[in-house]
């Protein structure tokens, strides 16, 4: 049986109709070439914490956690039709500046293109500041409904990331660093397959669960015919 997590305060029926009437069209109409469509969040790497490894055996044993905390920001926006991902980076916080550096960059690679950017609802990016920046390089913000981390693409490629970064343990931040930025760099050639079934319009959505006990659901079969 596999599982996963539903967010508490989902609303599948506008997390479908925005698929339907938003998400969907977009996504048709940048596989058409007549728009360029990303998918825009940040995720946030703590060296030495999120370390994952099995060992089986009849002893266990333990690894020595890193001590302190070195984080390692990427602020990354991936094209939907062709994977390549534009990253702003740093060790300290992702504000709006650095989303307004990233629509610049964003902006510059595709000259000529109408571009639409899919993003959650983090203070840093639905600002003004943030707002009239894409106002004035004539992008399009597209917000998804709240507590909808199922329809932004994008986290699909942190949670890869994170997958392959599990498998080692880290102590130096250099290191560290650089992984991750060849991870995400690796998108759009060498781990191209795998981010092709994770970066499609097939997106997961909730209308079609039924209770099975109180915080527990399970997807409805269809029938066939």
């Amino acid at each position: 049986m596999k599982s996963g997590s539903l967010p508490a305060k989902a609303d599948p029926q506008k997390q479908r109709e925005f698929f339907k009437s938003v998400l969907s069209p977009l996504m048709t109409q940048a596989r058409e070439g007549k728009i360029a469509l990303l998918f825009m969040d940040a995720a946030h790497f703590v060296m030495g914490c999120d370390f994952l490894g099995y060992i089986y055996g009849k002893v266990r044993r333990f690894v020595k956690t890193f001590s302190g905390r070195m984080r390692y920001n990427v602020l990354g926006a991936i094209d939907f039709l062709t994977k390549r991902v534009t990253t702003v980076t740093n060790d300290t916080y992702i504000t709006s500046t650095e989303v307004c550096v990233i629509l610049d960059k964003v902006a510059q690679a595709y000259k000529g293109k109408e571009i639409y950017f899919v993003l959650d609802n983090a203070k840093y990016q639905k600002c003004a500041t943030v707002t009239q920046k894409a106002e004035s390089l004539g992008t399009h913000l597209i917000f998804i409904p709240p507590y909808s981390p199922n329809l932004n693409l994008v986290e699909r490629l942190w949670k890869f990331v994170k997958t392959r970064l599990r498998t080692k343990y880290y102590d130096d931040f250099v290191v560290f660093r650089g992984t991750i930025d060849d991870l995400v760099e690796s998108s759009e050639e060498v781990n191209r397959t795998i981010i092709e079934k994770l970066i499609s319009d097939k997106v997961q959505l909730f209308d079609n669960l039924i209770p099975a006990n109180k915080n527990t659901y399970r997807v409805k079969l269809q029938a066939v015919s």
